[in-house]
């Protein structure tokens, strides 16, 4: 079968992040952020799924998707991301499998490797190191938090541009950690009062600033001894009301589930 091939390359390929060494309080905030019931259901969570499927057809568009952690993994790894009814089918029966086949753990180890937390940055590995600069058994608790906060589309909870959002929706990942229990009232408080240091985030922006634009060449010389005189056509003039071309640099606009309402 393809897809279980596919997992094992998966599991024997180079550079992926094990699961025992992922923090505990990332698993727990990437659960209590996206799938609430994930060590209790089969790979679908039906309930989260028919909820979905109401506000979809209330809505008239794919607004809600329902899908579990392990449904994510079966789109990410086997699918298209296109949202029809078809892709949503055959994400159902392969997560099924999945479940049938894999440990929680080994299906949490997958998500956590192929997820995309940042413009470019797949998994949890990458994304330590892009933001904080370290391992990710070294992330506290705040950190974990902060990355799964990105969870449901890095364009949408984006700390480049979206810094604020991003810090309110991994508030409520720890409130939602110690109201189930989670962390202890004292990992809570300590985690609340910690301000995510984004040590390598911080490094990338300082390089792009400190990098001087390109030097502009001095004028060739004519034949003559002059520069040469390049004639340019005179600038048009814009018509009222309409709008510069956005500066280079400037931020474009920006855009699953939990039977027990995963943290929005």
């Amino acid at each position: 079968m393809a897809s279980s091939e596919a997992t094992t390359a998966f599991f024997s390929a180079p550079g992926r992040t094990p699961y025992g060494v992922l923090p505990g309080a990332l698993k727990k905030a990437v659960v209590a952020s996206e799938d609430a019931n994930f060590y209790s259901h089969e790979g679908v969570d039906y309930e989260a799924l028919r909820q979905a499927i109401k506000t979809d057809l209330r809505k008239g568009k794919f607004v809600r998707g329902g899908s579990t952690i392990t449904q994510q993994v079966a789109k990410n790894l086997f699918l298209t991301r296109e949202k029809t009814l078809i892709r949503k089918v055959k994400e159902v029966v392969l997560a099924r499998r999945m479940d049938d086949a894999l440990s929680k753990s080994r299906i949490l180890e997958l998500y956590l490797n192929v997820i995309e937390l940042g413009p470019m940055v797949y998994g949890i590995g990458h994304a330590a190191h892009y933001y904080f600069g370290k391992n990710p058994s070294a992330l506290t608790v705040r950190e974990c938090a902060f990355l799964a906060s990105m969870l449901p589309g890095p364009k949408v909870y984006n700390p480049y541009r979206k810094m604020d959002r991003v810090m309110k929706r991994s508030d409520r990942i720890l409130r939602r950690m110690v109201a189930a229990r989670l962390i202890s009232r004292e990992e809570y408080d300590a985690a609340m009062a910690e301000v995510p240091n984004l040590a390598g985030l911080a490094r990338k922006v300082e390089k792009t600033l400190s990098t001087p634009p390109p030097e502009e060449k001095s004028p060739e010389e004519a034949p003559g001894g002059g520069p040469v005189v390049i004639e340019s056509s005179p600038a048009v003039p814009r018509e009222p009301g309409s709008e510069e071309a956005p500066a280079l640099g400037s931020p474009d606009t920006e855009k699953s589930p939990g039977a027990s309402a995963p943290v929005r």
